[in-house]
């Protein structure tokens, strides 16, 4: 990852205005654009430059205000009603991920989940969707407290992510998880039915093979550096398509599970995550789907069904 390519994208930093426009409005500023493209076709030379991708994720996330009272106000409040439920899982989180753990200290995590649950507290009559901590949460929040250089930053772009991005993934049923995985199917039908076809009849769905990935948005495989690169391309482009990421993940690894008499054995730990490979299968991935289908894989993780 190079200096020049480092230098683009303070270039376009240093022109762009954090975008208080909504994913609703549809609209994308040009210094977004400009930002995505090179996101897909450069990467983000984080080693050369540690600080590029917190101030790209604020930007593709929108978050502008970072107001520090209200952060401390919530934290603050100590534990939240749900304290039990997060610590159960908060010292698992990455585990297995030394330099996850060298930065990010359990207690960070805690106190980040507890502010978010306080905010969801008071913010439960203006809001169509209510929040609380769910399975899951503690891996989704992992990432930015890795990637931001406070606490606060990391917080508010989580709360906004959860909210705006992929609200229906933390719905205490996971109905936008169920969602995806059945776009998953779906998907896999149509991109590759002698797949779909194997793993049907070792009745394997991706209910059963494909739940931690689609949780998380793959971030349960490591390493995390990969999964900070396919994190850079959901923001970029939306977390629907990590959906196409994980069938990415499986195309990666076709011909063993196609010899497989128990491909399970392989699916129940996807191999290390590769980001530039899998981003550019499910990148072509998209042109294979009919609108309709796609349309609906855009919606799923936001988009409340009329009962």
């Amino acid at each position: 990852m190079s200096t020049a390519t480092a230098h683009s994208f303070n270039k376009i930093l240093n022109q762009t205005k954090i975008a208080s426009k909504s994913r609703a409005s549809g609209e994308v500023d040009d210094g977004t654009k400009k930002l995505r493209r090179l996101i897909l076709v450069e990467g983000i030379p984080s080693a050369v430059d540690p600080s590029l991708r917190p101030r790209i994720w604020k930007i593709l996330l929108r978050v502008s205000d970072l107001p520090a009272e209200t952060f401390l106000e919530y934290v603050a409040r100590g534990p939240c009603e749900v304290r039990e439920k997060i610590r159960n899982d908060t010292f698992r989180t990455l585990a297995t991920d030394r330099g996850f753990k060298e930065r990010v200290r359990e207690d960070m995590l805690v106190r980040l989940l507890d502010a978010f649950v306080w905010r969801n507290h008071d913010n439960q009559e203006t809001q169509q969707l209510g929040f609380t901590y769910v399975q899951g949460m503690n891996v989704l929040a992992a990432p930015f407290l890795y990637t931001m250089p406070s606490e606060l930053e990391a917080f508010f772009c989580f709360s906004k992510f959860i909210e705006e991005s992929c609200p229906l993934y933390v719905q205490p049923t996971l109905e936008g998880v169920h969602r995806g995985l059945k776009l998953l199917d779906r998907c896999l039908k149509i991109v590759d039915p002698e797949l779909y076809a194997h793993l049907r009849s070792k009745n394997l769905s991706a209910e059963i093979y494909a739940f931690p990935s689609v949780l998380t948005l793959c971030a349960c495989t490591p390493p995390l550096n990969q999964v900070l690169q396919l994190w850079d391309f959901l923001l970029a482009f939306g977390v629907h398509l990590n959906v196409l990421c994980v069938i990415a993940q499986l195309l990666l690894i076709r011909d063993d599970v196609m010899k497989s008499s128990s491909p399970m054995r392989l699916l129940r730990t996807f191999p290390d995550l590769e980001a530039l490979p899998v981003i550019g299968i499910a990148v072509t991935l998209v042109r294979d789907l009919p609108a309709e289908l796609y349309d609906e894989l855009v919606r799923h993780p936001y988009e409340i069904k009329a009962s």
